[in-house]
């Protein structure tokens, strides 16, 4: 008779997994204590991680609420173009920036509506995007509009909406001038914002009381002043003599009048140049500045030189020429002679007379076309200064018989001058006017905290000493860096023994139970159904454990917030964890338990 040898089914799904759990509930006391013990170690590590985090959190976040910690600002007086500004505002780190102007102009007096007496307070500009006002429950203020610092509210016994009166004051030729503009509060700043009694206000209407303090008018406004007017600069002067000059008394006219250069000229070279004839027995002489141009002072100092020779002073510019009505562009001379000098040369008694650093645009504002010209009136011109074209109105005085139009030195001057300074034609004034060549400082935030370090050292490294709070940004970072090294330390030494308890707890269990995975050997689990025994035991070992270390950490982040509410904004904590780190410790905990069963799990392979 032969018996069948009955083949090992394959055990129902789950069954090694249940009988685990059910061994951890029969032996419930030796369970609850390898829970806690890990517990015990998963906890205290999420407590000290939840202060490190909480802390350095709240630290920044106090940091990144206040804008004064994002602010850079000049510590001394600068002279910045506005091509600086441009070139800054567009770095991805700058959150916002504006110019600022000198503290000696910035004072205006702020009166309260129906009182004479005011309160001096520092003016500075604003602009759209400023965090400073943005973050502090204010808006930006627009034209006729203010901001108020808190203290200077209180100074003022000023409300929101309120209408006040700022008066600025100068002297000027020894007499005392003010003007008064009415402004209306759209915002008080928080406390925090600035503890200084300030008010903040448009660009533009701190630029325009910085001019008037400075004695200059404000049209705009109608606050009357001096109005800046171009200066005249040319590339060098023609010197035309009735007899030829020595080497002695060339030499004397390029010392100390800011010509380095003289070159002898022919007849051709001059006509060549100039567009006319050089007058019979005439020399002519040619006095350029290397790399730089003259002013005025330099044709004097010229003259001066050449006192009692007769000597006719043509000041030019090389390549001057104006578009005229935007169709043709023409080569211009500059010609600025008194009667006897055009005669002198040969030419036409000239329509505004002798060269005059004062000359007004009336007089500038003239030429004289080629008998060959085309052009009709009434005329426009523009011509290429510094940044862009400028455009004027010009009138025409008559013809010449020169090769090239004709036009006072003035106005060759001045567009000269268009070419290293930013100038532009008012056409209210009507007049040629000097735009502002630079400003004296600036405010600027950083879009982050962050951004601090970064743009700190590169003013540094353009020789740009600025104030900001770097240090406390870096002492924020030191202690987040140092907390993180704390952590981890304790948090290895607290692993290690962890994983090493665990390690003990379960195999010492297999050790114990040799007798019962020997029965389930014989009940037909194969040596990889009984791999996973403690396995499975380890795993439910770490859930219990990271659920009670989970309450136990929600409890003491509790009391301990509790304990510092008093020192504590509404909202902060100081002990604190977002909710991810909760799946990190989680997932660490059961897989740390997973590796500390392998080896349980292999010493039960053995067990026949």
């Amino acid at each position: 008779m032969t018996h069948t040898i009955p083949e090992h089914k394959k055990p129902p799904r789950g069954l090694v997994a249940g009988l685990a759990l059910l061994d951890l509930r029969h032996e419930w006391i030796l369970t609850l204590c390898m829970v806690l013990a890990i517990a015990a170690v998963l906890a205290p590590l999420l407590i000290l991680l939840g202060l490190k985090y909480g802390t350095v959190e709240t630290m920044r976040e106090r940091l990144v609420e206040d804008p004064v910690n994002q602010e850079i600002k000049p510590s001394r007086t600068l002279q910045l173009a506005p091509e600086w500004f441009e070139t800054i505002a567009a770095r991805d780190d700058v959150a916002f920036i504006t110019p600022t102007i000198l503290r000696g102009s910035s004072i205006v007096r702020i009166m309260k509506s129906g009182t004479t007496r005011g309160q001096a307070l520092d003016l500075l500009p604003t602009g759209d995007g400023d965090p400073l006002i943005l973050k502090n429950g204010g808006i930006i203020p627009q034209a006729g509009e203010c901001v108020l610092s808190y203290p200077a509210a209180e100074e003022l016994g000023v409300k929101l909406g309120e209408t006040i009166t700022a008066r600025v004051t100068r002297t000027r030729q020894r007499k005392r001038e003010f003007v008064e503009t009415p402004l209306t509060v759209t915002a008080i700043l928080n406390p925090r914002a600035d503890g200084l009694p300030r008010i903040y206000a448009p660009l533009q209407f701190v630029t325009d009381v910085e001019l008037y303090r400075e004695g200059q008018a404000v049209p705009e406004r109608k606050w009357a002043g001096s109005h800046p007017h171009p200066f005249l600069s040319f590339d060098g002067v023609f010197v035309v003599l009735g007899s030829p000059l020595s080497r002695i008394q060339t030499r004397k006219l390029t010392i100390n009048t800011g010509l380095a250069e003289i070159t002898d000229l022919t007849a051709e070279q001059f006509k060549q140049a100039l567009g006319f004839s050089l007058p019979a027995d005439h020399s002519a002489y040619k006095l350029v500045a290397r790399g730089n141009t003259i002013q005025i002072d330099s044709i004097k100092r010229i003259k001066n030189k050449l006192r009692g020779q007769s000597a006719i002073i043509l000041p030019f510019v090389d390549n001057a020429s104006i578009t005229i009505n935007e169709q043709e562009t023409i080569k211009v001379i500059g010609l600025s002679l008194s009667p006897s000098k055009t005669e002198q040369l040969g030419l036409p008694t000239l329509p505004w007379n002798r060269l005059d650093a004062d000359a007004s645009f009336a007089k500038q504002a003239q030429i004289l076309l080629p008998t060959t010209s085309t052009l009709t009136k009434p005329l426009q011109a523009s011509a290429n200064t510094l940044e862009s074209t400028i455009s004027f109105p010009i009138k025409s005085v008559g013809q010449t018989e020169s090769d090239y139009a004709i036009v006072p030195s003035e106005l060759i001057g001045t567009l000269k001058t268009g070419n290293q300074r930013r100038i532009l034609f008012d056409e209210k004034q009507n007049s040629f006017l000097l735009a502002r060549a630079s400003y004296r400082g600036f405010r600027l935030y950083t879009r982050s905290i962050d951004d601090v370090p970064t743009l700190y050292k590169y003013f540094i490294e353009q020789n740009i000493d600025v104030i900001t709070q770097v240090q406390e940004i870096e002492r924020v970072k030191i202690l987040d860096r140092g907390l993180t090294r704390i952590f981890w330390l304790v948090a290895l030494v607290g692993i290690i023994g962890g994983i090493a308890a665990l390690i003990a707890s379960l195999y010492a269990a297999v050790e114990r139970k040799k007798r019962d995975i020997g029965m389930l050997r014989l009940m037909g689990l194969s040596r990889n159904a009984v791999f996973g025994f403690p396995i499975y035991q380890g795993i439910a070992i770490a859930i219990m454990s990271v659920i009670v270390a989970f309450t136990g950490y929600a409890a003491l982040a509790s009391v301990i917030n509790l304990v510092f509410a008093a020192d504590l904004r509404l909202g902060e904590k100081i002990c604190f964890l977002p909710e991810h780190y909760f799946g990190i410790a989680f997932l660490g905990t059961t897989g740390a338990a997973t590796m500390s069963s392998l080896l349980a799990a292999w010493k039960t392979t053995g067990i026949d």
